[in-house]
């Protein structure tokens, strides 16, 4: 006799979900719901969110998406840690778009995104010499990449900047996504010295500062 075996349950291991402000992409200053799932795999010297590592626990899709609904929130983020590195992060976001959300995916770039939900607009880093993970990047990502997309270049130095903005022409990424975008390594670079490169070289990008940074301590968690 065939022992009965239960379902397997599908679940993601997710550091934490809260209400906040968008603090960056062309979203910025909306309100937003954040599922931070657990685990990254890169190490970028500027990390942020380091507790998200390995911190967090395991929930059901139902469970995330019954606690993501109860904030009655258009506007929906799933980041990290690295999100793509749970593969039930893919059914999480259809599952959000089928609830009539506003998803955005924000990923690392290192890993690939053509199996995101279409639905979905992936904000998507190319990793900078100043990050250390630069060899991470996976530039087929590149050719998925459409109007609904954004990408995102974190620059902490002149090196940093003159690399975006060649990475940033040679792929035409102002042509091939909705935006561009360069934001500063907070604490490392005077936020100026971007805008005055980009407004030298008539960049076709947008500048951007992490916004919840300036509303709350730089180091608060669940904003």
């Amino acid at each position: 006799m065939n022992a009965i075996t239960e379902p397997r349950t599908t679940t993601l291991t997710v550091n934490e979900i809260y209400y906040s402000i968008q603090g960056e992409s062309t979203w910025a200053g909306l309100p937003c719901v954040f599922v931070r799932l657990t685990f990254c795999d890169l190490r970028c010297t500027y990390c942020d969110t380091a507790y998200a590592f390995y911190e967090g626990e395991k929930k059901t899709l139902p469970e995330i998406t019954t606690e993501v609904l109860k904030f009655d929130c258009p506007l929906v983020e799933i980041t990290g840690g690295e999100p793509l590195l749970q593969k039930n992060v893919l059914p999480l976001m259809s599952a959000l778009a089928d609830a009539g959300k506003t998803v955005l995916l924000e990923t690392s770039g290192a890993h690939d995104i053509s199996k995101v939900d279409l639905r979905v607009h992936r904000i998507m880093d190319l990793k900078t010499p100043g990050s250390g993970e630069c060899e991470r990047n996976l530039w087929s990502n590149i050719q998925h990449l459409t109007k609904r997309d954004e990408m995102k270049f974190v620059v902490g130095s002149r090196e940093d900047y003159e690399w975006s903005r060649e990475k940033m022409r040679e792929h035409n990424l102002s042509e091939r996504c909705h935006a561009v975008l360069f934001s500063p390594i907070f604490g490392r670079i005077e936020p100026r010295e971007i805008v005055e490169w980009m407004l030298a070289d008539n960049l076709k990008a947008r500048f951007q500062l992490q916004m919840h940074k300036f509303i709350w301590s730089p180091t608060t968690r669940g904003v």
